[in-house]
């Protein structure tokens, strides 16, 4: 109600009988929401967490509110985040671990801000982030979801990576298509979203232990586009936890989200085979060859004539002489693939 009262005022305004009408309403009541929400879900990263919280803190644009949601930690997360003496954190905990998504949409639900971006416990922001992000998003279109950034992603060797890659030349508009096939890769970190897309696509989905950032960005880009800023405003750091680095956790995730979505996934065959070969081989990888012949099986029919299905054709058929057999030959063909032999 509080969003809604400006605007009455506009509206009477602007209707010629009611033009000497006086609305009184308290403008500090309004001025006192922030533009942008933060929303930084953490969980035993005392360590890394007080980076991140000052990489916040010392963006050049200051009109946010920054919502630390404690997973349950057990370490000494809680002290790390009152050592700050900032107005503009709020700190929410759960008396139990509940998971990245739930921790994301109770910030989600605490939130004020017209704007929500999205900080994690061990990444660090550029100063100009949010000034950048913000001045898209006042100058844009209302179709315009998501505003995200380029990053830096440090892997635990110290390789750096630039994202999203170079490679991909489209990477603003509708991309639908594009987060489809998976080629572009936009990290939840780097992304301010408009509130009304929650509203309209729903918050992160609680069942999934990974990729749920890609999960929701297919779910906003069915109605909204996403404008793009080409420079590294992040630096990601992979840490040994990383839910990016858990395979299990992102072959079954990625089971969810075909099965979840697989009408959109259709309308893209040779997206969906390749989803379906990447599935399928990491679950013959893991043993689990009932399920991975099942998905090689689903590549095959959603690209019927794709001459690549001899291959998954043939380790359909390999998968019946037992996992060590299957696991040496999936092992030689990704190490081909990747251009290792």
């Amino acid at each position: 109600m509080s969003l809604v009262w400006p605007w009455i005022g506009v509206i009477i305004q602007d209707i010629p009988i009611l033009k000497n009408l006086k609305v009184h309403y308290d403008d500090n009541l309004f001025r006192s929401l922030p533009l942008v929400s933060i929303i930084l879900p953490t969980y035993n990263r005392a360590r890394l967490l007080g980076r991140a919280v000052k990489s916040v803190l010392n963006q050049t644009f200051e009109d946010f509110e920054l919502i630390i949601v404690d997973d349950g930690s057990t370490d000494d997360t809680e002290s790390v985040i009152r050592s700050f003496d900032d107005e503009r954190i709020k700190y929410i905990r759960h008396p139990m671990r509940r998971g990245v998504s739930a921790a994301r949409n109770t910030g989600i639900k605490a939130s004020r801000g017209r704007y929500i971006a999205f900080q994690d416990s061990d990444d660090e922001w550029l100063p100009k982030k949010l000034e950048k992000q913000v001045d898209v998003f006042e100058n844009a279109r209302p179709d315009v979801g998501v505003v995200y950034t380029g990053m830096w992603r440090i892997r635990r060797d110290k390789s750096i990576k630039y994202y999203p890659a170079k490679e991909v030349k489209r990477k603003e508009g509708h991309i639908h298509d594009l987060l489809i096939s998976r080629s572009l890769d936009i990290a939840t970190a780097t992304a301010m979203v408009r509130r009304c897309c929650f509203d309209k696509v729903g918050v992160f989905d609680e069942n999934l232990l990974a990729f749920e950032d890609y999960d929701l960005w297919l779910r906003i880009s069915k109605y909204y586009c996403f404008k793009y800023i080409d420079e590294p405003l992040i630096r990601a750091f992979l840490q040994e936890d990383s839910i990016t680095l858990n395979a299990d956790a992102s072959v079954t995730a990625m089971e969810h989200i075909i099965s979840k979505y697989w009408e959109d996934f259709a309308k893209y065959p040779k997206a969906l085979r390749k989803h379906c070969v990447w599935i399928g081989n990491h679950l013959i990888l893991r043993g689990e060859l009932k399920r991975g012949r099942r998905w090689l099986l689903n590549a095959v029919k959603s690209d019927f004539l794709n001459v690549k299905n001899i291959t998954h054709i043939s380790l359909i058929g390999i998968s019946f002489f037992g996992y060590r057999v299957c696991r040496n030959i999936v092992q030689t063909y990704l190490r081909f693939k990747s251009g290792r032999l």
